[in-house]
C-alpha cells in the first residue's frame, strides 16, 4: 500500500517534459530522471551528438525521448522547439529551463558582446521559451522548473553577468508563479550548489578554489547532478501541486551559513 501511494504521488506517467540543456551535466541527469519516473521527454541542446547520448541513456532505462538540437540564444529557434515537442508527444506538461553558459571574468573585462551572449543564453531564452510553452502548460495544468544557482542569492566575484541572469531567474520564477497560478501552473526554481560536472571540472581541479568551496559547504563534499533529482521529481509531480514561486537551494548547506 505504501509503495503504491508513493508511486502515484511522484509518478510522471502520461506527462510530457521538455528539458533544455539536456546534452550534459545537470540537464542530462534531470532528463533521464524524468524519463525513469514515467515522462516522455523532449531533449534540447546545442549538440545533436551529445543529445543522442542522453537519448541512449533514456532508452537504456526503458524511457521514451526525442531530441531537438537548437541554440536557444536565437529566439527564432523557440517556436519550432515547442511545436516539435507538442507534435511528437501530443502536448506539454513540464518545462525545465536548464540551458545556460558562463564565463568567469572581472566586471572590468566584460565586453558588451559577452554580456549579451550570456544574458541571451541564460535568461532571455528561458523567458521566451516559457512564454511560448505557456498555452500548452495552461491547457493541461503544468509545471515550470527554472534552474538557478548559488548566485541567485549569493555574490561571487568574476561571475557578474552569470549572477545577474541567475538572480533574475529567481525573480522571474516568482512573477511567473503569481501570473500563472490561476491556470494551475506551478513555477519554482532549483538552485544547485557546487556541483561536479564536466563543465565545472576546471573549477574542481583548482586546489585553491576546491579548498575554499569544501571549507564552506557543511556537507563537506561536492554536489552531484543526481543530488538534484529528488527535488525535480517532487516539483514536477502531483506532490508539488501546492508549491509555487519558491527558490529552493540544493547545496549541502552552503546558503545556511558556516561555523567559526
Amino acid at each position: 500500500m505504501g509503495n503504491d501511494f508513493l508511486q502515484e504521488l511522484f509518478s510522471l506517467e502520461g506527462r510530457v517534459a521538455l528539458v533544455t540543456g539536456a546534452s550534459s551535466g545537470i540537464g542530462r541527469e534531470l532528463a533521464v530522471a524524468l524519463a525513469r519516473a514515467g515522462a516522455q521527454v523532449a531533449l534540447s541542446g546545442r549538440s545533436a551528438e551529445r543529445l543522442a547520448e542522453t537519448q541512449q541513456l533514456i532508452a537504456e532505462s526503458g524511457g521514451i525521448s526525442a531530441s531537438f538540437a537548437a541554440d536557444l540564444g536565437d529566439l527564432d529557434a523557440i517556436p519550432g522547439l515547442v511545436a516539435g515537442t507538442v507534435a511528437r508527444f501530443g502536448g506539454l506538461d513540464i518545462l525545465i529551463n536548464c540551458a545556460g553558459m558562463n564565463r568567469r571574468q572581472p566586471i572590468t573585462e566584460v565586453t558588451p558582446a559577452t554580456y549579451t551572449e550570456i544574458m541571451d543564453a541564460n535568461l532571455r531564452s528561458a523567458y521566451f521559451l516559457s512564454q511560448a510553452a505557456h498555452p500548452h502548460l495552461a491547457a493541461r495544468g503544468g509545471k515550470v522548473i527554472n534552474i538557478g544557482s548559488l548566485t541567485t542569492g549569493f555574490g561571487i566575484g568574476n561571475l557578474s553577468v552569470y549572477g545577474l541572469t541567475k538572480s533574475a531567474m529567481g525573480q522571474l520564477t516568482r512573477t511567473m508563479a503569481v501570473e500563472w497560478a490561476s491556470q494551475n501552473i506551478q513555477v519554482n526554481c532549483i538552485c544547485p550548489g557546487w556541483i561536479a560536472t564536466p563543465l565545472t571540472a576546471p573549477l574542481w581541479a583548482d586546489e585553491h578554489r576546491r579548498g575554499w568551496i569544501l571549507g564552506r559547504v557543511p556537507a563537506g563534499r561536492p554536489g552531484k547532478p543526481e543530488d538534484l533529482v529528488g527535488m525535480a521529481i517532487y516539483l514536477a509531480s502531483r506532490a508539488g501541486d501546492f508549491t509555487t514561486g519558491q527558490t529552493i537551494y540544493v547545496d549541502g548547506g552552503f546558503m545556511a551559513g558556516g561555523q567559526w
